[in-house]
């Protein structure tokens, strides 16, 4: 197998044009463009739509999608080489029709929803027409699905759903939710909750408040709390079998943790970037801050960091273009979920120490990147319980040791080493 870390000439053609207009068109709508996903703001319907349309005509709209999608069948390896790119711009997954929740949200009615479901809910997310919601996390029970409490009750050819649903992302300017709710509530804890399709103008939805992350300006948050009462939707809305919600979930957050991972790596290196050029620039005490021994340990333990990082990702990108497995590359890709929020955290506040005050205010984004990789370890599942699957997947590669010593017991391996040699050693177990 020949090991390769360069991009074949026809895709790195791609990937400099896509830095280029990230830089020169997407950055500057970050400024200006309050909220990418509302469509009712006239700013973001005259500078967004034709932003996408550039990128469609690139060829490089929906890159996580298959061609049978719409997508470009890049492969994992290629979209992380992208995302990278777009991972540092408020605007750019949306211009570029690969946003949260929509990617994840596609892949499961890709995977489980009917030809009908298909025509109704994904054609048009694909198309950027609509935008979507994932409902899954519970006010009392986090993301354990176990602990799910929102229930889906089958009335003739109707789902009833009652509930409450906490930090729904992107409730607000959804036109359908992918909600999870109990429905078969005798079944083993894995075998209760089913997933199912949502309209979102269907009777009986609450949005209770739209919550923002600390920081955002009131009325700015994406996450709903939603409450559904008496919510009816058509029998044929169900994703997958029922009780197997638990199932459509993990290959859904599979491959949205992938993507996460994709993108903290391009808003790791913007805050590598801001770092540096910080530390050329500015003097104190007679010499530039890029001279000082502490903010030379910064620097390289931040660019360290970095690099192991986007290695980390690309080499599971490359597992998941080789096996076509989620579930083979479980313990990769929880170890880079793990792995992104605690770089971003770190190098983010180093970037920070190195600004001074300048790094602390509204004025730079470096404090919006800490509170990004608070967010990141806790969402799709919280960095603790992705240990606990690292752990046990790489535990279960060992065998225990078959003796009362383990097995890199120096004397018993001596002892093993003189028997082989024995002829070499002679009786004495010294050289003859």
């Amino acid at each position: 197998m020949a090991w390769d870390f360069e991009t074949e000439p026809e895709f790195q053609e791609l990937l400099d044009w896509a830095a280029g207009f990230v830089h020169d068109e997407v950055e500057p709508a970050d400024l200006v463009v309050d909220d990418p996903f509302d469509r009712s703001d006239p700013v973001r319907e005259a500078i967004i739509p034709p932003l996408q349309q550039a990128v469609r005509d690139k060829g490089l709209w929906a890159a996580h999608l298959g061609p049978d999608l719409g997508g470009q069948g890049f492969g994992q390896v290629k979209l992380g080489l992208l995302n990278e790119i777009l991972g540092g711009s408020k605007c750019s997954p949306v211009v570029f029709g690969c946003q949260a929740p929509d990617s994840g949200n596609a892949e499961v009615l890709a995977h489980f929803g009917t030809p009908e479901l298909k025509a109704r809910y994904l054609e048009p997310l694909l198309a950027g027409e609509v935008f979507s919601c994932f409902s899954m996390t519970e006010p009392q029970g986090g993301s354990d699905p176990t602990a799910f409490t929102a229930s889906a009750v089958l009335d003739g050819d109707e789902w009833v759903i009652n509930g409450e649903k906490w930090m729904s992302t992107n409730a607000r300017h959804a036109s359908f939710l992918v909600v999870m709710a109990v429905s078969e509530p005798d079944n083993p804890p894995h075998q209760r909750a089913s997933m199912f399709v949502v309209p979102a103008e269907t009777p009986g939805i609450e949005i209770v408040r739209n919550v923002g992350v600390y920081g955002e300006a009131p009325g700015h948050g994406h996450h709903g709390y939603v409450r559904y009462t008496d919510v009816r939707i058509p029998r044929d809305h169900l994703l997958g079998d029922r009780g197997g919600g638990f199932v459509v979930s993990q290959v859904r957050l599979g491959g949205g943790r992938v993507h996460h991972a994709m993108r903290t790596v391009g808003q790791v290196r913007r805050a590598l970037d801001l770092m540096c050029e910080r530390a050329i620039s500015r003097e104190t005490k007679g010499a530039l801050l890029s001279r000082k021994q502490l903010v030379q340990e910064m620097i390289a333990e931040s660019w360290l960091a970095y690099q192991q990082l986007r290695i980390l990702v690309l080499q599971t990108a490359w597992k998941i273009d080789k096996y076509q497995d989620y579930k083979r590359v479980r313990g990769d890709i929880a170890g880079i979920k793990i792995l992104a929020p605690r770089v971003l955290h770190d190098v983010a506040v180093r970037a920070v120490q190195v600004h001074g005050a300048l790094g602390v205010t509204d004025e730079l984004p470096l404090g919006g990147m800490i509170m990004s990789s608070l967010s990141l370890g806790i969402a799709d599942g919280a960095s603790e319980v992705h240990k606990v699957t690292l752990s046990r997947q790489v535990v279960s590669g060992y065998q225990p040791a078959s003796g009362l010593f383990p097995t890199g017991h120096l004397p018993a391996r001596r002892a093993a080493a003189e028997r082989k040699y024995a002829d070499v050693l002679g009786p004495a177990g010294v050289p003859t």
